[in-house]
């Protein structure tokens, strides 16, 4: 089984992977049942999904509502103004069968432009809170992407008492200087404030190279069981942080088989020979 960690100031005891549902976007429900069996197997109880994950919520609806007590349940709204995330979340209600959200995100919050609006005067911001004052969402949190996204979060944190962040994170990430001083600038400040922090990209090996596709997540994952062990293992050497699993069903029982197993942290050594024999690339310069 998965280890688990309290949830930032949730109370709620997640495992370590959460589940990355945007696997979900475009599978049959056959498909989908197949893989939340996968699921309850290594006792995953934390689902992150979204509104614009094609058809992922609709999805996880028929299982959240025979299984809601069994699963910390997230998603995220990426409108930037209070009437449309207004409408979102209660759109996601409806689709996921459920009276309440555990967690809701602004999503995919990247430039600061869309950050001032967000956040801003008659922005989503205001309508999660209003979900929560309603009792339709119990917390809320905050997504970015890019070598951005550590200086997102720390305005965010600054500006809003929000309970997680997510962000990227793998080896190969971490060897850009400065985005390793901004992530751990802002690791530090989420363990001070006790804001759960969700990392994703943690399997990615490169790019896509031309146009065939293996997997659905939107950068070529590794594939193999011993360089994923290696990623994900390296990935929760990052104590009181959370993997939010990759967007595929194909990789994800490889993801968590790896998350099961987990028992020492790979050395630099070992990380570093991983990248160069799979010619793996970080998916920014």
């Amino acid at each position: 089984m998965i280890p688990k960690l309290a949830f930032g100031r949730s109370g709620h005891l997640s495992t370590r992977t959460l589940f990355g549902a945007a696997a979900f976007s475009q599978v049959s429900q056959a498909e989908a049942d197949q893989t939340m069996e996968v699921l309850f197997k290594y006792g995953v109880n934390h689902i992150d999904t979204a509104a614009s994950y094609g058809d992922a919520e609709l999805r996880l609806g028929p299982w959240i509502a025979r299984h809601r007590k069994a699963f910390f349940l997230a998603s995220k709204t990426g409108d930037r103004t209070y009437q449309e995330a207004k409408e979102s979340i209660h759109r996601s209600l409806e689709r996921l069968q459920t009276d309440h959200l555990d967690l809701i995100q602004l999503h995919a919050v990247i430039e600061d432009d869309e950050w001032e609006v967000a956040l801003g005067p008659g922005g989503a911001l205001a309508a999660v809170v209003e979900a929560r004052q309603q009792g339709l969402v119990r917390f809320i949190g905050i997504t970015s992407h890019t070598l951005h996204a550590p200086i997102i979060h720390m305005r965010s944190l600054e500006k809003f008492d929000f309970d997680s962040v997510l962000l990227p994170y793998n080896f190969m990430l971490m060897q850009n200087p400065a985005y390793a001083a901004d992530f751990e600038a802002l690791y530090t400040l989420a363990q001070a404030k006790n804001v759960a922090v969700q990392l994703i990209k943690t399997a990615q090996r490169r790019p896509w190279r031309g146009p065939s596709h293996f997997a659905a997540t939107w950068y070529e994952p590794f594939t193999d069981q011993a360089s994923i062990n290696l990623a994900i293992h390296w990935a929760l050497g990052r104590s009181g942080a959370f993997i939010n699993t990759p967007g595929d069903i194909h990789v994800l029982p490889k993801v968590l088989a790896a998350a099961s197993c987990f028992d020492h942290v790979p050395t630099s050594g070992q990380m570093q020979a991983m990248v160069q024999s799979q010619a793996a690339e970080p998916l920014w310069a």
